[in-house]
């Protein structure tokens, strides 16, 4: 499943609010907070020539060059984009990079992981996000920056630090066909594109200290916690009212990508640049965890058997990729709470998760396959993520409970989880007998047989998502 930057990874971009509460963050970190007028998501816009503007991104430019150490190879073309322009530039580069059914499936598997409503518009809903929030963007296939028209000179040059790093990275190391070598691994793409972004944001930041007569830089800020910035990001109408999935997806290239850049470069700074892009890393488990980048260590390759031709023809394969640690935190954190999402995410080892819809009914069944990192935190998975999957599936009856075996039935179909030494296979929206074929593949045991007398009242609980709201959001 692909995070839903439906156009973010098509060309490099910088999010309006973001600019806005990291400068305000900087200064804060600065002790010069007070002495300086805040910047406002709403403050007037004040037009500029085109000449003004040039002058303007060819003086960061140049120290964008000396900051990272990556000389101007080609000349940039720069241009000056309207609102209107800006949207249906989204547009075409989300139809160019991914086709309509690719976006359903990404849209799809994130609703079958309750991570989004059901038939949430996420097209719909990422056109107006980032039309609204654009601050400017770097497009890697035409070689060409574009900046918002509406932005005041001083706000442009904060995103001319990050969008022209862009730049310069992609004319050293090509940054479209780096970032596209990890497909199909979503996990991996993600990765590679939060060291993109988190590059970015880092020369941003030695950008913004410098421009304060600092002598600082982002290798020796003072660890922060990216939710003290929400209360700023949340003054967006759009990003408000998203999903909390959407909100973290679109924060997570920016912040941890720019902790693991610092971890990364150490001790040498900028000069390391090339060894990452040479060597990048592999999964959201190296950008949250970077010790783990810097030791190489690298997630278990997880496999799933095929089971279309048990399935039959009236069932359509939507997605076969990985979640990785980033993902499931999101799963997690969506139905348990951040506090018990944080510790089970990091016993993540690799997974591999299989949707398939029926073309008749549209009704999802959702295989996955999770390695953890020992048999006592495999444990505590079955028993945290047998409560979630009630959470999740408000309709049950038939709950069958054994050791390390759980399932039960939904309108939709059966859902069964086993874990077995540190392996768990978990299958929503099928039957017994395709678990049990799966259970047998895997070499996870024999089953317990349900009882012969099991409960067959249905029972409700309240889901965890607020879907009234968020589908509202989606129409």
């Amino acid at each position: 499943m692909t995070t839903p930057r439906p156009a973010s990874h098509c060309f490099r971009l910088t999010l309006r609010c973001f600019t806005l509460s990291l400068a305000c963050f900087l200064l804060s970190c600065s002790c010069l907070y007070a002495q300086q007028s805040p910047v406002t998501a709403d403050a007037p816009a004040v037009a500029i020539s085109p000449a003004e503007f040039t002058q303007a991104a060819d003086e960061v430019l140049h120290n964008m060059s000396e900051i990272t150490g990556l000389s101007l190879v080609t000349p940039l073309k720069k241009t000056l984009r309207s609102r209107d322009e800006i949207r249906a530039y989204v547009i075409k580069q989300m139809d160019e990079d991914k086709d309509a059914a690719q976006r359903y499936a990404d849209a799809k598997s994130a609703e079958a992981f309750g991570l989004l409503p059901k038939n949430f518009n996420l097209d719909a809903f990422m056109v107006e996000l980032l039309t609204e929030q654009i601050a400017g963007l770097y497009d890697p296939k035409a070689h060409e920056f574009y900046i918002a028209d509406w932005i005041p000179l001083k706000g442009q040059r904060e995103v001319m630090a990050h969008e022209l790093t862009h730049a310069l990275e992609d004319q050293h190391f090509q940054i479209e066909p780096w970032l596209k070598a990890a497909r199909p691994n979503d996990d991996a793409e993600l990765a590679r594109e939060a060291f993109l972004e988190g590059s970015a944001t880092a020369a941003m930041v030695d950008y913004l200290m410098r421009d304060q007569g600092l002598n600082m830089s982002f290798m020796n800020l003072p660890d922060f916690d990216p939710s003290v910035l929400v209360g700023e990001l949340e003054t967006s109408p759009n990003l408000k009212k998203a999903p909390p999935f959407i909100k973290d997806s679109l924060i997570f290239p920016y912040f941890a990508g720019m902790t693991f850049t610092a971890a990364a470069f150490k001790p040498a700074g900028w000069s390391s640049i090339g060894k990452v892009f040479a060597n990048p890393p592999a999964s959201t488990q190296q950008i949250m965890h970077p010790a783990l980048y810097k030791s190489g260590h690298l997630p278990d390759k997880v496999a799933l058997p095929s089971v279309e031709a048990r399935l039959g023809k009236q069932w359509k394969k939507l997605d076969d990729n990985l979640m990785g640690e980033f993902g499931w935190l999101e799963v997690f954190k969506q139905f348990l709470g951040e506090e018990l999402a944080k510790p089970l995410a990091a016993a993540w080892e690799g997974d591999r998760y299989q949707l398939f819809e029926n073309q008749q009914s549209k009704r999802l069944l959702l295989i996955c396959r999770l390695h953890l990192a020992d048999d006592e935190k495999a444990a505590r998975f079955f028993g945290q993520y047998s409560e979630l999957l009630e959470k999740k599936h408000d309709t049950r009856s038939n709950l069958f409970r054994r050791p390390n075996f759980f399932s039960f039935d939904t309108p939709d179909g059966g859902v069964f989880l086993r874990c077995s030494g540190t392996d768990c296979l978990v299958l929503e929206g099928g039957d017994r007998a395709l678990f049990v074929d799966l259970n047998r593949q895997l070499g996870l045991g024999i089953l317990p047989e349900p009882d012969q007398k099991s409960a067959t009242t249905p029972t409700r609980t309240v889901k965890n998502f607020p879907d009234a709201r968020l589908t509202a959001v989606g129409q």
